[in-house]
């Protein structure tokens, strides 16, 4: 098959699609014939080199993968049938453990991620378990479907199985313009919350408007807890969205109410921010941490989107041999939503 891969960490010109030997499955896992795989920060973030982490070289990246089955092992259900159209969960966990069987599959003990600690779907062939894919209704296309699993699931788990958010409260999402920004607004509005989104650019908030939006900030231009204040009569809302981290941290603290949430999943800006604790203690604030999701908050989430009350939103597609080109376009921020690549 073809596939991208890098040889060496660095930047965007390390990746190169290359010839490599298909895939073999076990008895447990399905092959998929890869129609669309889509981008993260996560596939930047393991090119540079995560400190501490170790990937075995040559490695292919991606998450994210809808495709069709074109062959399983002798364990799979024959209900999925070779040729079903699927969508790949990229949060692998073995489904028995003290923290799977409490619905917490993001801190299973041997919790994987594809394309992090497996080969990933840039590539023309993705081996996964079985378990770890879910039939594609028909209306549903694969770039769609491609560009919701990773941050879909991990806006849904992080907003509604762990931040608990209802009716009436109102959220910031940071980073608006974002895959998880802009799955995090559309979450939001249908669990009935007014949303503030933040962003740098006036059409990216232009685009959060039309996902449901109230109060769009451009962060460039005033500061988002000042805005907060003014918006709420200095009350604060009630949940902030913060995956940049050190650059945003202490004004989220800052834009909450008294007893609110912080949730994060992320810390694009840096993961060391100067943090005054006693807004924390003397105004009884929660930090909720939140990493992917369980395969309930992966069922849950594809059930809202093949009902059509969630979408992805894709910026571009590109073809597979243009990796280059996609990541940089993800690092320069330029886009809002997704990139999505075709093999």
């Amino acid at each position: 098959m073809k596939a991208v891969m890098f040889h060496d960490h660095g930047d965007s010109g390390v990746l190169s699609l290359q010839e490599t030997p298909d895939p073999i499955i076990a008895e447990d896992e399905v092959l998929i014939e890869v129609r669309a795989a889509a981008l993260n920060h996560l596939d930047i973030f393991l090119r540079r080199g995560i400190p501490g982490i170790t990937l075995p070289l040559p490695h292919i990246l991606g998450s994210d993968a809808s495709g069709i089955v074109r062959d399983r092992g002798r364990k799979v259900d024959p209900d999925l049938a070779l040729g079903t159209r699927v969508v790949v969960n990229p949060g692998i966990s073995c489904g028995k453990c003290e923290f799977c069987s409490a619905g917490f599959g993001g801190g299973c003990r041997t919790y994987q991620i594809v394309g992090e600690h497996t080969q990933g779907s840039y590539a023309q062939l993705l081996k996964v378990p079985a378990a770890n894919v879910l039939p594609l209704p028909e209306h549903l296309g694969f770039v769609e479907a491609a560009a919701i699993p990773l941050v879909f699931m991990t806006a849904w788990s992080m907003m509604i199985t762990r931040g608990q958010i209802r009716a009436g409260e109102d959220v910031l999402v940071l980073a608006a313009g974002s895959g998880v920004g802009t799955a995090a607004i559309q979450i939001a509005r249908l669990a009935g919350c007014r949303v503030f989104a933040a962003a740098g650019s006036t059409d990216k908030l232009r685009r959060a408007g039309d996902l449901g939006a109230e109060v769009l900030i451009n962060y460039h231009e005033e500061e988002f807890d000042s805005v907060v204040a003014r918006e709420t009569g200095r009350r604060g809302v009630d949940v902030v969205v913060d995956h940049i981290g050190a650059d945003t941290w202490v004004k989220s603290l800052r834009s909450l109410r008294k007893g609110g949430r912080l949730l994060t999943c992320g810390a694009t800006s840096g993961y060391a921010p100067v943090t005054d604790l006693r807004h924390i203690f003397y105004r009884q604030l929660h930090i909720v941490g939140s990493t992917m999701g369980s395969q309930n908050d992966f069922t849950e989430v594809m059930r809202a989107v093949f009902a059509g009350r969630l979408h992805a939103i894709v910026d571009r597609v590109l073809p597979l041999d243009e990796v280059a080109e996609a990541h940089r376009l993800l690092e320069s921020r330029q886009v809002f939503g997704k990139v999505v690549l075709i093999p």
